[in-house]
């Protein structure tokens, strides 16, 4: 390296200009004075030092520091005590960071993921590792590996979300102090992030015999369920379920917006048969308790029930087809497809007595993009059919009366069942369509002890508040307040069209003769001329009833041809889409 200096300069003064630009750029230098051509001084570059920082980054490798982190890592990454790893393929369950293989990892799955990074893996590292120098001498059954919970961010199906996984072998994937700070910060980042949170649930429940520092405290175990309050129709939170969640920890997959339990594997009960037999004297089998079926049929808390641990994945990867990140955006859409059956066959469908059966998911397979819907809750609230498909690519939520079930009689569960689908459906953006062939609310002295009019409100609240574009078709029946939970003309749907089969009553022609015409019908002595009067107030209560009259008088707008219906509903959420809907200024309605 050359440099020049001011003519004026001393001999000594180059020779100082030299020593420091040799130290600092590393090279030989030769300094000149003005335009002189011989240098005036010159200093070689100092020697490096084997293995000092100044050697190229290409001599340098893992150092033993390094390397003894490493160690530390994989031994955290082996879980729990070798003899509950073993037990894992006795209950056909994959060891936690297997699972988050399959969900995550490039050669689980279908690939279609990536594990981003981790939080905590050494989460109570110095209460039980041999490395740290607070552990003299460690007990191989009492390993704590990142306490029991694995925490991060992942990639899965193209979006980016946040995670937890208990570590069954860890204390039976009980939560401590330690584990308990990463769900909660996992979850407050969640807040901020606006992504969406999978939790991947295997947990025992609090650890009773640490939960000092964990359990009461305002930032302890109690403060999950203030999290998912806040996270509930922020992100969407999405719980799938390897074992018997029990007490606190059953409380993650209610609160979560979407539950997925596993096939005799999975159940979640407030207490354990053992608590139970102790308390009441009850004895039951754990899956008897709060099993898959249990909560698929009778109680509603499980959306989906899986095969084994990869049909949970393949479930969970379709449902977020359907869902946006966050409440801010909109939900994703697709190419389009046609339906799986032609158009064509939906009004041979429908049977023109309206007490005749059918099954509705033959008419959404003509109406939807094929192979797009996608079931929520089959098994409970039979009577209405929820889920998510897409027409011409756009994602839609349906509720559907189920006519093949009941008549189609809307019961207390089939009520809560729809007002939670609408709810979480309107939280998300996601536009609602409403096939409405019902006789209306059931009665009867079981379904008002069943709560009917409790449940039934929040159906019809659910619906009254979505701001979400909502189009309602009257299939066939609409009677009494049915009309008005399948968001009927009151109820600011952006349209209520009709199939030419459609009826829309205080309720269907028998039911409206008895009560009328009880006591002519009864005056009249002859069965045969009573049979005639009967179908002649029939006839004439269907044509006051019928969706002609409906749309002569506007009180609906456009009757349909069924063959027509994917188009028009195609166009009318397409025009719909961007609708701005306003409620009261208020903090909160008091009905849910």
């Amino acid at each position: 390296m050359k440099v020049r200096i001011g003519a004026g300069a001393t001999g000594e003064e180059a020779a100082a200009v030299a020593a420091a630009l040799a130290a600092h750029v590393g090279d030989d230098v030769e300094v000149y004075l003005g335009d002189a051509d011989e240098p005036a001084a010159t200093h070689d570059a100092p020697e490096r030092e084997t293995g000092s920082a100044a050697d190229h980054d290409d001599d340098l490798g893992p150092t033993e520091r390094e390397q003894r982190l490493r160690e530390e890592i994989a031994d955290i990454l082996e879980g729990g005590p070798e003899k509950y790893k073993q037990r894992l393929g006795e209950q056909d369950k994959l060891f936690v960071r297997d699972r988050l293989d399959l969900w995550f990892g490039d050669d689980g799955g279908d690939g279609n993921g990536d594990l981003l990074f981790e939080d905590g893996k050494f989460a109570h590292f110095d209460a039980w590792h041999p490395h740290s120098p607070d552990v003299d001498d460690a007990d191989p059954d009492n390993r704590l590996p990142a306490d029991g919970l694995v925490t991060g961010a992942a990639e899965f199906e193209g979006r980016d979300v946040h995670f937890m996984a208990n570590d069954f072998t860890v204390k039976a994937g009980s939560m401590a102090e330690r584990g308990v700070e990463k769900f909660l910060r996992m979850q407050q980042r969640a807040l901020k992030t606006g992504q969406p949170v999978l939790y991947l649930m295997d947990s025992s429940g609090g650890r009773i015999d640490q939960q000092t520092g964990f359990f009461a405290n305002r930032e302890g175990i109690g403060k999950y369920y203030f999290n998912h309050s806040r996270l509930s129709g922020r992100v969407p939170q999405i719980c799938v379920m390897y074992g018997p969640c029990i007490a606190g920890a059953a409380y993650t997959p209610v609160f979560a917006d979407f539950t997925v339990m596993v096939e005799g594997m999975s159940a979640m009960a407030i207490a354990s048969p053992r608590m139970v037999e102790m308390v009441t004297g009850e004895q039951i089998e754990m899956q008897d308790l709060g099993g898959a079926q249990v909560h698929a049929e009778e109680s509603g808390s499980a959306d989906l029930v899986a095969e084994d641990e990869q049909h949970a994945r393949d479930l969970v990867a379709k449902l977020v087809q359907y869902l946006p990140d966050n409440s801010d955006e909109k939900p994703p859409s697709q190419p389009a497809e046609p339906p799986a059956k032609p158009t064509e066959g939906i009004d041979g469908l429908i049977p023109q007595e309206p007490n005749r059966g059918y099954d509705m998911r033959d008419l959404v397979e003509r109406v939807v993009d094929r192979d797009s819907f996608f079931e929520l809750k089959p098994e409970y609230g039979k009577e209405i059919i929820t889920g998510y498909a897409r027409i011409d690519g756009r994602t839609v939520g349906i509720v559907a009366n189920q006519p093949a079930e009941r008549a189609g009689a809307i019961f207390p569960d089939a009520a809560e069942k729809a007002a939670e689908f609408v709810w979480k459906s309107d939280a998300y953006n996601v536009p609602l369509l409403y096939l409405c062939d019902t006789p209306g609310f059931m009665a009867g002295s079981q379904v008002e002890k069943d709560a009917i009019l409790e449940k039934g409100k929040k159906m019809i609240y659910a619906t009254s508040e979505a701001t979400v574009p909502k189009q309602s078709v009257v299939v066939r029946k609409a009677y009494g307040a049915g009309i008005y939970a399948m968001s009927g003309p009151a109820y600011d749907p952006e349209s209520v069209i009709a199939l030419p089969s459609g009826e829309i009553g205080i309720m269907g022609p028998e039911a409206a003769i008895n009560a009328v015409y009880a006591n002519k019908l009864d005056d009249i002595d002859d069965p045969e001329e009573r049979a005639e009067r009967e179908r002649e107030l029939r006839e004439e209560y269907r044509r006051d009833i019928d969706v002609h009259r409906m749309a002569s008088e506007t009180v609906i707008d456009e009757i349909v041809p069924p063959s027509e219906l994917r188009t028009e509903l195609s166009n009318r959420f397409d025009f719909y889409e961007d609708v701005e809907k306003d409620r009261p200024s208020k903090k909160h309605g008091t009905i849910l």
